[in-house]
């Protein structure tokens, strides 16, 4: 990957966005642990998030709420129906 493909922006002190133009993805980062990763492809939005983080916290969940647009209740919702796919995404 180059490095010219990676953009960052800072939503507060260790809370972050990284735009990856090579894979088309994005992803919410907190601190050291990635929390959610948005993959656009032509059919859509992969949403994948991490297993042991996505609610780590009220501060990752504010901020995961920003990154998906939506509050807890729904992620929850897509997380039970299979749209959304629970991962390791820190491995």
């Amino acid at each position: 990957m180059k490095i010219q493909d990676i953009k960052i922006k800072t939503l507060k002190v260790n809370q972050y966005i990284i735009s990856d133009k090579t894979n088309n993805t994005e992803y919410l980062q907190s601190y050291d642990s990635i929390i959610a990763a948005k993959q656009y492809c032509k059919d859509g939005i992969i949403v994948c998030l991490d297993i042991n983080y996505w609610d780590y916290s009220a501060t990752t969940g504010k901020y995961r709420n920003q990154f998906l647009g939506e509050g807890i209740a729904e992620t929850r919702q897509k997380i039970e129906k299979g749209i959304y796919i629970l991962t390791d995404l820190n491995k």
